[in-house]
């Protein structure tokens, strides 16, 4: 019962005078992406704020988000919003704010990367307070806010849901190594998340796909070899996302020719 009143207090709070509302154009499609503060979230926000979309554009600290902030301010159309994935009563009122505004592409970006130092510990040294955390982040959350925000995409016209996987989650693909325990369990659970709701949204003409963005560097001044940079990661996959149809709906596709992952 905390709960509940604590949700409905937000979306109280949002619904009066929320400013959203003057920055996003009706006759314009909309994305909401999360993570949007820096790397491969940031870039999806750039590139499709080039597009002319609507961008409601999420970070836990968006007082902090200098660079995203930056874009906002370049682009009438660009909305950021404060937003921790794991708080569900936020997403709530955050649901609630916009619910009359039909979202075309859903996008879960936010994540919990093996940048910790235990990531790469054999199970000896396995973090498990970090493995919960990312599966609460990198799995609970995305399907969570397809929960709050499906009557929007439902709305809208292109009707897509698109969640950031990684072939490290894949039994398939990923690698033969004993490493990121918590990385790679949790984007297997989001595998299987998004895989079983493909079987609702089907009905409902809605597009659901996981997407592997590809080895990117994403830490400044960091460089790891074979990596892409986010640019042409995003430029890639917004191809991908461009070309999806029903008939994707379930599927895991790679970044670049959006040919399909083995799970």
């Amino acid at each position: 019962m905390r709960d509940f009143w604590k949700a409905a207090a937000c979306a109280a709070l949002f619904l009066l005078g929320h400013p959203a509302w003057g920055a996003l154009d009706p006759d314009r499609p909309t994305v909401l992406v999360t993570g949007a503060n820096r790397g491969i979230g940031l870039e999806f926000v750039r590139q499709f704020a080039e597009r002319d979309y609507n961008v409601i554009a999420t970070a836990r600290k968006p007082e902090a988000a200098d660079d995203l902030n930056a874009l906002a301010e370049a682009h009438e159309h660009v909305v950021v919003e404060q937003l921790d994935v794991t708080d569900h009563a936020r997403i709530e009122a955050l649901a609630a704010a916009y619910a009359e505004q039909p979202i075309d592409i859903l996008l879960s970006n936010a994540a919990i990367t093996p940048r910790y130092k235990t990531a790469f510990q054999r199970v000896k040294g396995m973090d498990f307070d970090m493995a919960r955390q990312s599966f609460e982040v990198n799995a609970l959350a995305p399907l969570k806010l397809a929960q709050a925000f499906m009557p929007n995409v439902a709305a809208s016209q292109q009707k897509k849901i698109v969640m950031m996987s990684s072939k490290a989650g894949s039994f398939a693909e990923g690698p033969k190594m004993p490493m990121m325990y918590s990385y790679r369990g949790s984007k297997a659970a989001l595998d299987m998340y998004a895989y079983t709701l493909s079987f609702e949204t089907a009905k409902k003409g809605i597009t659901t796909v996981l997407l592997s963005p590809g080895t990117v560097n994403t830490t400044p001044g960091m460089k790891m070899p074979n990596a892409i940079e986010p640019e042409e990661s995003v430029r890639k996959m917004l191809a991908v996302i461009d070309g999806l149809t029903l008939e994707n709906n379930g599927q895991f596709l790679n970044y670049e020719d959006g040919r399909v992952v083995g799970w």
